[in-house]
């Protein structure tokens, strides 16, 4: 399995920013995607923002155009930019590694908490 650290949360004001971080143990280019999810309160696990290996994004529609998610392929690492953050953002941020459909690892997860 591919070990995942991920980075960067922290309390933030509505409207602020934070850019999260996940270090893979592995070259990216071994990896499918990479994925962040994140479970807010009450809800369940959700996708964010994911990259595959060959560089294509998709995003949650609630988050394309306030969020993006990019890569550093020489670090094995890859970030989650958040901007205009709002108070229902705030959860849990998880990294999600896809080697193959049937070999998934997840990070241990970062709080964001946007509130005033």
């Amino acid at each position: 399995q591919v070990q995942l650290v991920e980075s960067g949360g922290g309390l933030v004001q509505p409207g602020g920013s934070l850019r999260l971080s996940c270090a893979a143990s592995t070259s990216l280019f071994s990896i499918n995607a990479m994925a962040w999810y994140r479970q807010c309160a009450g809800k369940e696990r959700e996708l964010v923002a994911a990259i595959s290996s060959g560089g294509s994004t998709k995003y949650a529609d609630s988050m394309r155009g306030r969020f993006t998610i990019s890569r550093d392929i020489a670090k094995n690492t890859v970030y989650l930019q958040m901007n205009t953050l709002k108070p229902e953002d705030t959860g849990v941020y998880y990294c999600n590694a896809q080697i193959t459909p049937r070999d998934v690892s997840w990070g241990q997860g970062t709080q964001v908490t946007v509130s005033s």
